[in-house]
């Protein structure tokens, strides 16, 4: 059973290898990550090795399923976030499996999710 949700953002710290992510995540278990997740990771990727990386490092975290009612939750975030924070529809997503589940979401990008999400948004290291 998942017990907190990753964000894109700390995904990309694995990736680069910044210490402070590596060693954070060592003392972790039970994570969880979004399909969107995954979405952010393949736009990320400039070329065909970087984009295999990532997906290798999406696959090690279980997958949380979005049901309809995430979608309806998230595209209301929008409408209301996007023309005063420019919140973008991918974090409206991420943000509502931690608002659904009531999970923490670890996060670099606290401003993004704190709005929809309130304390749930954590900046983990």
């Amino acid at each position: 059973m998942v017990n907190a949700l990753l964000d894109t953002s700390i995904l990309v710290d694995l990736l680069r290898g910044y210490p402070s992510a590596v060693n954070w995540i060592a003392t972790q278990s039970d994570l969880g990550v979004s399909e969107i997740v995954a979405y952010e990771l393949i736009e990320g990727a400039d070329n065909r090795r970087e984009l295999e990386r990532a997906l290798v490092q999406f696959g090690h975290f279980e997958l949380v399923e979005h049901p309809a009612s995430d979608l309806q939750w998230a595209r209301q975030q929008l409408t209301q976030y996007w023309l005063s924070h420019h919140i973008d529809a991918f974090d409206c997503l991420i943000a509502a499996l931690a608002y659904r589940l009531q999970l923490p979401l670890y996060t670099i990008n606290i401003p993004d999710f704190t709005p929809l999400i309130g304390s749930l948004a954590t900046r983990p290291y």
